[in-house]
């Protein structure tokens, strides 16, 4: 069973150690951090990310999970500690653990023990399309010289028009859209954060950063008439705990949306699902039409990833350079929905010095001139969705109507080995997109 030691970092690369030594971390020195970020080993390195000293519960259980731990009925609970009860969305609590269970695991463990796997899960740490054996994005951001135009290149017709799509990644960088004129209209509602210059003038980019705005870039190449907004729901390291993320989608549900876009993939105990993600894609079900999409992560695995592993969201992996291979990064396997091009694409980013934090480039300083070239299954996704945006716009289908059908044309030209397979249409030639 997953248990949080010390040890975990025994017999991982560097780039690994390097990458979640990083977000554990930035979760330490957050302005809104609350409790601790651990890590769960399976034996053989990291097995999932989660916060200490709470747990979120099915509310119908919560009576007898307190009852579990020794702790007083939930009315005696909030009147007395109203602090350690929070509604993340119907049908979950969120849990503050307190004597006699001092660490999330231990009290999961004797949870299972007497009411089965899956009426408690630890809080855990969802990551921008992040994968264990190699965390995302697949590579570090590469620098690309100045002037360089978006691979793949931006389509010319009007594509997406009248479609609205909501972006969950680390927000806009400010003024993208004014040296990138594909994103043009995209709106940030969170703006993407870069810290003070530096003496000399020195803009330093932070790991993450930027992110946002490059998958915007790729879904906007696609369907350059889309209606985009973008959120910095990942504001720490690129990562945020789920039952932090969850609340807020739940508030942004009100906007409508034909598409949520949301760039995460993570692993959770014993492969379970997202309990309070799994209410939400619930409330999503009410507004008819609308769909939901992910990254299938960058574990090389066929382990699932949450939450592109859910039946009801489009799991995305990512083909290789030459679009007729995966890539080697890529998460792959019967709950992986469709294949789209993801290594090496150049898109907008940000405009400074960047300093390379995992192995083997760590130390490594690049240049950059508001383009990037980058790898990941969180890229090859909004071709994915910038390709339904398109098709909404061509046939006036709703979002899980034009979904449909490219997945059936996707099964249809599969490639062997591989899977169901999507591209770019104006690339034309090989894979058409309706």
């Amino acid at each position: 069973m997953p248990e949080e030691t010390e040890n975990w970092r025994d017999g991982l690369g560097p780039k690994v150690v390097d990458e979640v030594d990083c977000i554990v971390k930035a979760f330490r020195g957050s302005s809104d951090h609350r409790l601790g970020v651990k890590v769960a080993s399976n034996g053989a390195g990291v097995d999932h990310l989660y916060a200490e000293g709470q747990i979120l519960v099915r509310a119908g259980y919560l009576d007898r999970v307190l009852e579990i731990l020794g702790q007083p009925a939930e009315r005696d609970l909030a009147a007395s500690a109203p602090d350690r009860l929070r509604r993340v969305i119907s049908g979950v609590v969120l849990l503050t653990l307190a004597d006699p269970w001092p660490t999330a695991n231990e009290a999961l463990a004797e949870i299972d023990r007497q009411l089965g796997r899956g009426i408690a899960t630890p809080d855990h740490v969802l990551t921008v399309a992040r994968g264990i054996g190699l965390m995302c994005p697949a590579t570090e951001p590469q620098a690309v010289y100045e002037g360089a135009e978006p691979y793949p290149s931006v389509s010319g017709d009007n594509g997406g028009a009248g479609a609205l799509i909501y972006v969950a990644d680390t927000g806009l960088l400010a003024g993208a859209a004014d040296a990138c004129s594909w994103l043009t209209g995209v709106q940030a509602a969170d703006i993407d954060p870069l810290p003070p210059k530096l003496p000399g003038g020195v803009q330093p980019i932070p790991p993450y950063t930027g992110h946002g705005t490059f998958v915007a870039g790729v879904l906007r190449a696609v369907a350059p008439a889309a209606d985009v907004v973008v959120s910095n729901a990942f504001s720490i390291a690129g990562s945020q705990l789920e039952s932090d993320l969850v609340m807020r989608l739940e508030d942004e549900l009100r906007r409508g949306a034909d598409i949520f876009h949301l760039s995460i993939a993570a692993r959770s105990r014993h492969d379970l699902p997202l309990i309070a993600f799994e209410q939400w894609l619930k409330r999503l079900n009410q507004y008819k039409g609308s769909i939901c999409i992910a990254p299938a992560g960058n574990d090389s695995s066929r382990r699932p990833n949450w939450p592109g592993a859910f039946p009801g969201v489009i799991a995305v992996g990512a083909l290789g350079s030459d679009w007729h291979g995966r890539a080697s990064f890529t998460n792959f396997g019967g709950w992986v929905d469709v294949y789209a091009p993801g290594r090496d694409l150049v898109n907008a980013f940000a405009t400074g010095t960047y300093t390379c934090h995992v192995a083997p480039y760590s130390g490594q300083v690049r240049e950059f001139y508001g383009m990037a070239k980058w790898s990941g299954t969180s890229f090859a996704t909004p071709i994915v969705t910038g390709l339904i945006a398109a098709r909404m716009s061509r046939t006036g289908e709703t979002a899980a109507q034009a979904a449909a059908a490219l997945l059936t044309e996707a099964r249809a030209q599969a490639i062997p080995g591989v899977g169901p397979v999507l591209l770019p249409h104006h690339f034309g030639g090989w894979v058409q997109s309706g």
